[in-house]
């Protein structure tokens, strides 16, 4: 009892890793408003301690994302949260975190002898020398550094004395925290019990973070070894997001320190459903039924026995309790949803947009109340993402109008009027189905008329709300092929119009892709 009473005076650090690791989920892209709105409620609602927000370099998106989101947090007094993972790159790094704004740089380190030979083929001496220089140049520009330890687990298991002679050339540097990835989720909970304990204690003077993944599905497990065996912060993601079979998940991860080891975090429990819904609506992925503590079955009760212990003694009631995490139990009678104002919603969801966006999605709310009988909140987060992303969109190519007609013993037909920068141009096609038609009517536009191609169509997803009726709204998300994958959404009450939608976002952003190459290639004619 006397070790539970110790690590209750402890208080572990949270960093959320969603916007970073948990954005390399394979089809999952956050645009800017999305990462803004994201890192607000996390910080201001949630209340992670540490949010890292992005890797250096990525792209130009990143980059305005990034800025945006130090922008704010400069003004709310939260900029010392925000964390940039950052590379040895000749100080490339370091200066795209300086131009952003960011004060505090993870920078990547080689934490096995396998990794720093086959990716970097350098000697430990150069690496350390390269790590430390890098160190003192940010240290110059008043970034402050952490230190990933990029594949630390197999580091342990592999190659031990380069690990610990990367440690000891390291450990009186200017770095904050050190962090112990299971980079490739390879670890057991006795393995991290004692590979992060001989960490502590052979540098007892040193903070420690741990960063699990979930390959063996046992992050939570050993990120409960990891802060009993002395780390100071875990990392998690919303929803467990991340690569591969993603990472430790912050719901289950907060629930189990409080309940199994009685050690408290700054989170606020309330609003980690709010967030898991937020991130799943942006993200696409959606939670599973079952997901502990944020699926949409986990406090449901199904059995007459249960509900009849229920209501005479709370007999099938424990610890985790739906209130806790912004839930309510029910038996198996599905969620109901008040009717109130968009802005009220929107409020209740965790959503903050400027009055632009707000006035597009109201529109979008009136233009679909005339299909269906009302609008839930179940709705609301699909329309707010279908707005956003065509608000990241020039929209240069409209579908101006469009007739789809399907007789017994016919093909569909697909009659296309397409209005590109002001000039219309119109056709007719048949297919093998109504949205088969609509895209060969586009092909036959693009080809014979415009002499170009258009992506290819290799997946074709659709969802509708989480407790959804015939009637809901239905998201149809699209994954095109050019030189490259990128995927569109569009939502609509009709499976083809959404679809349809999806399409001329693509559209767009073909337009709009073809234009920057074009301003690019006479820049370089300019130039020379």
């Amino acid at each position: 009892m006397k070790q539970n009473k110790d690590m209750l005076k402890q208080k572990v650090l949270i960093l959320d890793t969603t916007l970073r690791d948990g954005e390399q989920t394979s089809g999952v892209s956050f645009t800017e408003t999305e990462k803004l709105s994201l890192a607000k409620i996390l910080l201001d609602e949630v209340k992670v301690d540490r949010l890292e927000i992005t890797s250096a370099r990525v792209s130009q998106g990143e980059k305005n994302a990034a800025h945006r989101i130090i922008k704010w947090a400069r003004g709310a007094g939260h900029l010392d949260k925000i964390e940039i993972l950052g590379f040895v790159d000749q100080y490339a790094s370091v200066k795209w975190i300086q131009e952003v704004g960011g004060k505090v740089m993870n920078l990547l380190a080689k934490g096995s002898l396998k990794h720093l030979k086959g990716q970097l083929r350098k000697t430990p001496e150069e690496h350390i020398e390269s790590l430390t220089d890098t160190i003192n140049y940010a240290s110059s520009f008043g970034i402050q550094v952490n230190l990933y330890l990029e594949d630390w687990s197999n580091g342990m298991l592999q190659s031990r004395d380069y690990l610990f002679q990367l440690m000891d050339a390291l450990q009186s540097k200017s770095i904050m925290r050190f962090m112990l990835p299971d980079t490739l989720g390879i670890l057991q909970p006795s393995q991290t019990a004692l590979y992060v304990k001989e960490m502590t204690q052979r540098y007892p003077h040193l903070k420690f973070d741990f960063h699990a993944h979930n390959d063996y599905d046992l992050s939570v497990a050993n990120v409960l070894e990891a802060v009993k065996a002395g780390a100071s912060c875990i990392h998690v993601t919303v929803n467990g997001l991340g690569e591969r079979a993603g990472n430790a998940i912050l719901s289950s991860s907060i629930a189990a320190l409080r309940d199994h080891l009685e050690i408290e975090t700054n989170v606020v429990e309330t609003n980690i459903y709010r967030i898991s819904k937020l991130v799943e609506t942006f993200s696409g992925l959606r939670i599973p039924a079952n997901k502990p503590l944020i699926g949409d079955n986990v406090f449901t009760q199904t059995c007459g026995v249960h509900a009849d212990g229920d209501s005479k003694d709370n007999l099938y009631f424990n610890i985790l309790m739906p209130e806790r995490f912004g839930r309510s139990r029910s038996y198996a009678l599905g969620k109901t949803s008040g009717k109130a104002n968009i802005k009220k919603n929107l409020v209740q969801l965790g959503i903050e947009l400027d009055e632009e966006i707000i006035k597009k999605v109201t529109d979008r709310v009136i233009q679909l109340g005339d299909k269906k009988e009302q609008i839930t909140m179940d709705d609301l987060p699909y329309i707010v993402a279908d707005v956003l992303e065509l608000a990241e969109i020039d929209q240069k190519v409209k579908i101006h109008n469009y007739n789809l007609s399907h007789a017994k013993g016919m093909k569909p037909v697909a009659s296309v009027a397409l209005m590109i920068e002001g000039k219309k141009y119109e056709t007719t096609s048949a297919g093998d189905g109504q949205y088969d038609a609509f895209m060969n009517a586009l092909l036959k536009i693009y080809k014979e008329e415009l002499n170009k191609t258009l992506p290819r169509l290799i997946d074709y997803s659709v969802l509708i709300p989480p407790g959804g009726k015939s009637d809901a709204l239905c998201e149809t998300t699209i994954t095109w092929e050019t030189n490259r994958e990128f995927k569109t959404r569009g939502v609509d009450t009709d499976q083809t119009f959404s679809a349809i939608k999806a399409t001329e976002k693509m559209l767009n952003l073909l337009e709009n892709e073809t234009i920057l190459q074009i301003t690019q290639l006479q820049s370089q004619f300019t130039l020379a």
